[in-house]
């Protein structure tokens, strides 16, 4: 078996398209803007980080299960020279599968230099208190300072959610 192995920096120029970012059209009603972001463990920007981005649309369905035709629920945004990345799209409803309900979040995979494997972690909202005391995969998350690390905080641009790799308040990252 061959191991695996980084051979980056390359998510500059291999992997994001013009509209990466655009989860829903510039236009759409009710969009909204995700942003922050990646942090090495010594709080430095990782300026060559790519973010993917899923998710369902407002009312709980994903691309192809019901959503409406211009939802791609899958956006793709490299970080800029300061860590940076924004992605526009519609805040996600609740979840429900079999038994389980699932509170409004985005699913994010983080792939940079360095990292062997891209690391998966979940962005809930601040503005989901109830629902997000519900959650199934959320409550695995004990540690208060932890759980934390996956609430977005809201501002006037947005949701801002920043990414940090190690150190001081890691975010926490699922295995999938």
């Amino acid at each position: 078996m061959t191991p695996s192995q980084t051979i980056g920096p390359f998510f500059g120029f291999a992997l994001p398209w013009p509209d990466g970012e655009l989860v829903v059209p510039a236009q759409t009603p009710g969009a909204i803007r995700l942003f922050g972001r990646v942090l090495d463990g010594k709080g430095e920007p990782i300026t060559d980080a790519l973010i993917e981005s899923w998710q369902c649309d407002a009312d709980g369905r994903y691309a192809g299960g019901g959503a409406a035709t211009w939802f791609r629920g899958f956006g793709r945004c490299p970080t800029d020279r300061d860590g940076a990345f924004a992605i526009l799209t519609v805040k996600p409803g609740t979840i429900r599968i079999a038994d389980f309900v699932y509170a409004p979040h985005v699913l994010l995979s983080v792939h940079a230099r360095g990292l062997l494997k891209r690391v998966s972690t979940r962005i809930y909202f601040p503005d989901e208190p109830e629902a997000n005391a519900g959650d199934p995969v959320l409550a695995c998350v004990a540690d208060g300072a932890q759980r934390a690390t996956l609430i977005a905080a809201a501002t006037n641009e947005g949701y801002r959610f920043d990414i940090r790799l190690q150190g001081d308040r890691e975010t926490v990252f699922f295995d999938v």
